[in-house]
């Protein structure tokens, strides 16, 4: 339907295609991807508003361009015509060589300056998408871990290794996940860049009191953070137990310095695993922040600290080197 979407914005679909397009912006399934991308394409057009005006051609224009065809046809093909100057009167005007290349290089202008935009939305959406699928894979590994502990990784209730990203090393333990098969680095993010590779638990343990220690917490969970957990009345933390809800997540995008959102993706998009393995992907500004977070801030425990929950329903997902 997105190649529809440019007619739809100049009014020039049939009455079926645009009625097709006012019942997906209607309906709930559809209508938020729909209007992001329409809003996407509005921004592109814009610049075309200063130029929607009629302009008066110069005068004469018909004459000389008539006369300019004749006088084409009768030359040899061999010889480039040499043209008189232009009157109002219908002589021809002088060929300029360089106004066609002016009036190419704005075309060509013009074109960057329209495409750009959807060729970055579409650079980021592809991103986004590639990220899904490496977060659904992910999510197949901590049902297999599940599957088979009676719960999804978790760490200790204290001591060095209490760490969010624990997760990633535990995985790659178990061989559930390679340490450098690129499934927790967002496309194209620093970490993907530098070839980024996931340290087994037993590497992790071994470099405890150590400089590459202090490096190895901060990154083994990749671009991604894992759930915290949540602690029961005496404080003690409890395990990740698979209770199969749709609403509850485990993993996401990891959280920047504030705290509120990630800057994973610069156009907002946002990865959540949820408990019964689903896959969610949300598009988020700082004005629609309320989406990400919706009943329970993803990233804050019902005291607003990243810290482990404070009831098994407070979900909390932290960085890899956050403690619970």
């Amino acid at each position: 339907m997105r190649q529809d979407l440019v007619g739809y914005l100049f009014d020039s679909l049939d009455e079926k295609e645009r009625a097709e397009i006012d019942l997906a912006r209607q309906s709930p399934a559809t209508s938020g991807e729909i209007e992001k991308e329409l809003a996407v394409l509005e921004r592109a057009i814009q610049p075309l508003k200063c130029d929607d005006e009629f302009i008066d051609p110069p005068t004469g224009l018909a004459a000389r361009t008539i006369a300019a065809v004749k006088q084409s046809a009768s030359t040899s093909a061999t010889k480039r015509p040499t043209l008189s100057p232009a009157s109002d009167s219908g002589q021809i005007i002088q060929p300029r060589v360089w106004l066609d290349r002016t009036i190419l290089a704005a075309a060509s202008i013009a074109a960057i300056v329209l495409l750009a935009p959807l060729l970055f939305e579409a650079m980021e959406d592809a991103r986004a998408t590639r990220a899904q699928q490496n977060l659904q894979k992910v999510a197949v590994a901590l049902q297999g871990y599940a599957d088979v502990h009676g719960m999804y990784p978790t760490p200790p209730d204290a001591g060095p290794l209490s760490r969010a990203g624990l997760y990633a090393p535990t995985l790659v333990s178990e061989h559930r996940i390679r340490p450098d098969d690129g499934l927790l680095v967002y496309p194209g993010s620093a970490l993907n860049e530098k070839k980024f590779r996931v340290p087994s638990r037993e590497e992790l343990e071994a470099a405890v009191g150590t400089e590459e220690f202090e490096k190895l917490i901060g990154i083994m969970g990749g671009d991604y953070g894992y759930t915290l957990g949540y602690r029961d009345e005496s404080g003690h933390l409890k395990p990740n137990r698979n209770q199969h809800r749709s609403h509850h997540p485990i993993m996401a995008d990891a959280p920047d310095a504030s705290g509120e959102q990630s800057s994973n993706h610069p156009g907002g998009a946002h990865h959540i695993v949820y408990e019964d393995g689903r896959v969610e992907r949300i598009w988020v500004t700082s004005s629609t922040l309320d989406q990400l977070h919706k009943n329970d801030h993803l990233y804050l425990n019902n005291d607003g600290k990243i810290a482990a929950g404070k009831d098994v329903e407070d979900a909390v997902i932290g960085d890899s080197h956050h403690q619970p």
